[in-house]
């Protein structure tokens, strides 16, 4: 009974959606779990930044995909929509060239065929339509071979239909640039720009990325929604969910070191000198903090290096309270460049931070074309743009992140956007920031960048050349985003289970007596 119990026992380092889904599918199995986070509360990435009463969601604010979290709490005996509230969205995102050029994207294809059709003429709605067919059609063939797949290969791929698998692969266009297949579908170059984003979702450039992201197309139709409570909340509902089965998370708790005993993880040395024996570790955190050493020598090996040139985009991002007047905002709201292909050029060419960026915009205070805004007018917004990943060896000073201001919110205002910001209501992050929240990454957000045909199938799967060592999160397969940290977060688990011989179906358990988190 004491060898079965102590297989039982897993570590979990970091609290972010990886681990928490992780930490949540192991426990709901009787595991015995400790999640081990360094910040003082869960989220990961899906952080949100104080500023004064303000939370304000400062990492994803997109949800989507919520099959992945509703079969998560399904296998558990558990109802997704009675911890987490949702709210749809109609307007997916607004976007602007300039004063006076404005689109929605809508949640229904055919208002937005019809807004598409109003602005860039009837002959590109109709490509619109052929585009929204043909990245349904993509995501269809990948999801159950690639996303839900623990360790997927192209070649498995290609080969798993035989002949028809062969022709499924030349469906998902994984061989061209996604700049050249909007080519096709586009003529307009507004709407090639605005498509093109979809490859940063991922952290990638459109003119490097493989068409197969068009997906997110089809992904952004199948809903976007809004938490109740802000991003955060999921990762809250999830620390809350995994403790009601038994598990212990413990927060301001920094990990030195990973055991090996006997070739296999043996458990975590904390850095308070604290030992914490376990038959099984997952390590939610980049992959990179392996191969740096950031984690012991024993486990320096566990995973390949990633090569700075091979990295995804890092971002400066600014959390504010303040007033705005001028151009309508929406929930999401895209200001674009007027020279895309240099944009790219300069953050994944020259290291630099763009000279005219692409601005995002998150109106936390509205939905849709509602508003509700705090007396005085004030507004919770996120203002992002992409950035190079060398938070590692850039600085970032204040006459850097005065110079990028001046250019982020001068993109606002030649689009009609003028925001009254207080810096002392505004806080910046940078990629060096970004680098000190998640050590070896540079800043990068979304682990390697999906440029080439091959770089979805590089990243790391959950099983590594160390036994009873898992890997999870953004930086592993599927990749970068929240459902698809969850379904990295569910492989490891799966994987966990079929090497101790254990099948991921059975009955769905009760909760148990809440464990106490502690600090």
């Amino acid at each position: 009974m004491r060898d079965q119990t102590a297989r039982n026992r897993v570590v979990v380092i970091g609290a972010g959606v990886a681990g928490l889904t992780s930490a949540l599918t192991l426990a709901a199995r009787g595991f015995d779990v400790t999640v081990l986070e360094r910040a003082a509360a869960p989220g990961g990435k899906m952080r949100e930044v104080a500023i004064g009463p303000a939370r304000i969601d400062s990492g994803p604010t997109v949800f989507t995909m919520r099959w992945v979290f509703e079969e998560l709490f399904a296998g558990i005996g558990l109802n997704f929509s009675d911890h987490v509230r949702l709210r749809p969205l109609s307007v997916l995102a607004r976007h602007a060239w300039d004063d006076t050029q404005h689109l929605d994207l809508f949640a229904d294809e055919a208002r937005s065929a019809d807004a598409i059709g109003a602005f860039a003429g009837a002959a590109e709605a109709k490509r619109y339509r052929q585009f929204c067919a043909d990245s349904r059609r993509i995501y269809e063939i990948l999801e159950k071979p690639f996303l839900r797949a623990t360790a997927p290969s192209l070649p498995k791929l290609a080969t798993a239909g035989g002949l028809s698998g062969l022709l499924e692969l030349r469906k998902i266009r994984p061989f061209t640039t996604m700049w050249k297949a909007l080519g096709d579908y586009f003529h307009d170059p507004r709407m090639r720009q605005l498509f093109g984003r979809y490859a940063t979702y991922c952290g990638s450039s459109p003119f490097d990325a493989p068409a197969t992201l068009m997906l997110v197309a089809h992904v952004e139709h199948e809903g976007v929604w809004i938490i109740e409570g802000g991003m955060h909340a999921l990762a809250q509902a999830l620390a809350d969910c995994a403790t009601s089965f038994g598990a212990t998370i413990r927060y301001e708790q920094s990990v030195r070191e990973v055991m090996v005993s006997g070739g296999r993880a043996a458990g975590v040395v904390l850095e308070s000198g604290e030992r914490i024996e376990a038959h099984s570790v997952i390590v939610n955190a980049d992959v990179g903090a392996l191969p740096a050493g950031l984690f012991g020598e024993a486990v320096r090996s566990a995973a390949a290096p990633l090569a700075p040139r091979l990295r995804s985009l890092s971002a400066m991002t600014w959390s504010m309270v303040a007033k705005t007047e001028g151009f309508p905002l929406s929930r999401h709201s895209v200001f674009f460049s007027r020279d895309y292909p240099r944009e790219f050029t300069e953050i994944f060419g020259r290291g630099e931070v763009p000279s005219e960026p692409t601005v995002y915009v998150c109106a936390q205070d509205r939905i849709d074309d509602e508003a509700r805004l705090a007396a005085g007018g004030e507004e919770e917004l996120l203002v992002l743009i992409n950035a190079p990943p060398v938070g590692d060896r850039k600085s970032f000073d204040q006459a850097e992140v005065a110079r990028a201001a001046e250019r982020a919110f001068g993109v606002l205002q030649r689009c009609g956007l003028r925001i009254d910001a207080d810096p002392g209501k505004t806080q910046v992050t940078t990629p060096a920031d970004f680098n000190r929240l998640f050590p070896a990454t540079g800043g990068a957000l979304y682990g390697r960048a999906s440029h080439g045909w091959s770089a979805s199938f590089e990243r790391p799967g959950a099983g590594t050349k160390i036994a009873g060592l898992y890997l999870a999160g953004g930086s592993t397969h599927p990749g970068p985003g929240v459902p698809m940290a969850a379904l990295s977060g569910r492989a490891a688990a799966a994987t966990l289970f079929a090497d101790l011989g254990f099948t991921p179906a059975g009955p769905k358990p009760a909760p148990r007596p809440a464990a106490s988190k502690t600090t």
